[in-house]
């Protein structure tokens, strides 16, 4: 067996379409364009990944709800602005992932039922006003169950939190 430009005379051969890592040996002088050849990655194509609606709602909009109301409860203006800024994005890429949902156009449904509460919550947070902000992310929480009784998806209820559960991460306000 032979070293290559110093290298070991046994190398990683490749990650196959399998995903198993082979180990092969070097034997013998190799031309620079087959060595180049032999230790090209074999790179398995990634299957299509398509996520439901429960999918999206679980990992975009849920979340970014949730924290929404925990930066508004701490006052934390800031903060809840751009999770505001969040949800709508997250909204936004549920009409363009899933643009119709049953016989439902997404696109209109979130905006039918969206864009007031939403409204609604960014003028409480201008206003840095806590009890304004208060009423209005629960309109945008009944915004969000009235979305599931639409769709039949009445046991889905979005409540607004009671706890953090986000041990991680502090929602107070810095000052």
């Amino acid at each position: 067996m032979r070293d290559i430009n110093g290298a070991t005379s046994t190398v990683l051969a490749m990650l196959t379409a399998s995903g198993l890592l082979l180990l092969s040996g070097v034997t013998g002088a190799q031309s620079p364009s087959a060595t180049a050849a032999s230790s090209a990655p074999v790179v398995a194509s990634q299957p299509d990944y398509h996520p439901s609606m429960g999918d999206l709602m679980t990992m975009a909009i849920q979340p970014r709800h949730t924290k929404l109301g925990l930066a508004g409860h701490e006052r934390n203006w800031l903060y809840a602005q751009y999770e505001l800024s969040e949800l709508r994005n997250a909204f936004a890429r549920v009409a363009r992932t899933i643009p119709v949902y049953r016989t439902a156009d997404m696109t209109a449904l979130i905006a039918a039922l969206t864009v007031e509460p939403l409204a609604a919550v960014e003028q409480a947070i201008h206003a840095k006003d806590s009890r304004r902000f208060k009423t209005a992310y629960a309109a945008l929480t009944t915004a969000c169950n009235a979305c599931h009784l639409s769709q039949d998806h009445a046991s889905v209820v979005i409540r607004i939190p009671a706890t953090n559960p986000y041990p991680d991460q502090d929602f107070r306000q810095r000052h």
